[in-house]
């Protein structure tokens, strides 16, 4: 049931006309959207004109993927994109790299990557961080 939507431009600002059509909805239902899900908030300029940046696109997706392809409720939507938005912020608080970190960031010689601090330190596998990040990737898109 879910179309194939176009790729989203690399442009600073889309006007509600251009995100109806990457997103495949009509202005009028994104204006509604806007009293709904409180994350869209578009830039309002001249006569009240809506420009949306590439992060409020990405949202109107996500909404429109749990509205129409996995129907939920708008009270449901809401529900989760909350639960979404506070599970990406405890995951990028988590365990950001530090200035400490860049030589085992960058493989220098002698840098040994490791998760933890302490005598209970593991050592990072490649291999599971790239399925925990394809994991939280299939979370956003």
């Amino acid at each position: 049931m879910s179309t194939q939507l176009p790729p989203i431009p690399a442009k600073r600002y889309f006007t509600i006309g251009e995100v109806a059509d990457l997103c495949g909805v009509k202005p009028h239902v994104l204006r509604y959207w806007e009293q709904e899900f409180t994350q869209l908030r578009p830039v309002k300029r001249r006569g009240n004109r809506r420009y949306y940046q590439h992060h409020e696109v990405l949202m109107i997706r996500r909404i429109r993927d749990l509205l129409y392809d996995q129907g939920f409720t708008i009270s449901g939507a809401r529900n989760r994109l909350q639960e979404l938005t506070h599970a990406d912020k405890g995951l990028r608080g988590a365990s950001l790299p530090g200035p400490d970190d860049e030589q085992a960031l960058h493989g220098e010689p002698g840098a040994q990557s490791v998760e933890g601090d302490g005598p209970h330190a593991v050592p990072l596998d490649p291999a599971r961080l790239r399925k925990e990040l394809e994991e939280i990737r299939a979370l956003l898109f």
